[in-house]
């Protein structure tokens, strides 16, 4: 079942990263129309920054490789502290913040996912409160039908 999935979800990602990039332009063309006034303006403001959000965490995931002292040592050219990685074995494996650090003094992370996270994450906190505001109003505004009688 695993050999199903994980290429399924791969395509899924690839597809939704292309449509997204689609829909950068149309957020760019929002704003000079107006559109940023209609709720498909703030969907894809929403699609565009969770699909962002997880390809930038899923880039400082797999930064580290599969063999963390080689990429330390060979790629990075840094120290590798295995008393430091096993003193701080929980701290790698948490979801988030991402670090993986060769020593003490050196992530494998770039300074720049983490941040770009929070920031993608409060963007489509906002769009999505902004579609429920759409939403509402549009179920506490009295239908059309009605202004006509």
């Amino acid at each position: 079942m695993k050999h199903i999935l994980v290429p399924l979800g791969v395509v899924l990602v690839v597809v939704w990263t292309l449509w997204n990039l689609w829909n950068l332009f149309r957020i760019a063309g929002g704003l000079r129309d107006g559109g940023w006034r209609r709720p498909v303006w703030w969907a894809r403001v929403l699609s565009v920054s969770l699909c962002a959000g997880l390809l930038a965490w899923v880039w400082g995931l797999f930064t580290g490789g599969l063999d963390v002292r080689d990429t330390c040592l060979y790629l990075r050219h840094e120290n590798y502290d295995e008393a430091y990685r096993k003193a701080h074995t929980e701290e790698f494996s948490k979801l988030f913040p991402l670090h993986n650090k060769c020593n003490a003094d050196y992530d494998l992370v770039p300074a720049w996912v983490n941040p770009t996270v929070v920031i993608l994450a409060v963007v489509a906190l906002v769009a999505l409160a902004v579609l429920l505001r759409f939403a509402f109003a549009r179920l506490v505004s009295p239908s059309r039908k009605e202004h006509q009688s």
